[in-house]
């Protein structure tokens, strides 16, 4: 991680002074420091105003994350950790936001994988039956 910059990619490197930050008091254990302590973290990268993002990567990061990436950290007691947290997990969203899944290709089961579902759908049902209550007949 470059000093200044969250660098997710050769066409996704957005300066530090286009984050927006905002710190809140932290729930949960932690006594009067955690009360009067603001040391969560929420990260706001303006996806449809930064600079450094290429075309073909905006188009991409706002299909997944919308005009507006936010992050909120609130894991450890520290400012100053939360807030490379929260670097370290915006970067990692832009890196996934980028990566196109491949398409699933549909398939069918083979014959004799439904061949061996069905035996043992059997095998389960004549299971539960001889656990039945005999009938009058038997």
């Amino acid at each position: 991680m470059d000093e200044g910059i969250v660098d997710a990619g050769p066409d996704c490197r957005i300066p530090h002074r286009e984050l927006r930050w905002r710190f809140t008091t932290s729930g949960g254990p932690g006594g009067q420091h955690a009360n009067r302590s603001n040391t969560a973290v929420e990260l706001t990268i303006d996806l449809a105003a930064a600079t450094g993002i290429g075309d073909q990567a905006r188009r991409l990061l706002m299909e997944r994350h919308g005009p507006e990436l936010r992050v909120f950290v609130d894991d450890t007691r520290s400012q100053h950790r939360n807030r490379e947290i929260a670097l370290e997990r915006a970067e990692t969203a832009l890196r996934q936001a980028r990566v196109r899944p491949k398409a699933r290709r549909k398939t069918k089961p083979t014959r004799s994988s439904v061949r061996r579902r069905v035996d043992a759908k059997r095998r389960r049902s004549q299971t539960k039956r001889n656990r039945r209550r005999p009938s009058a007949d038997d």
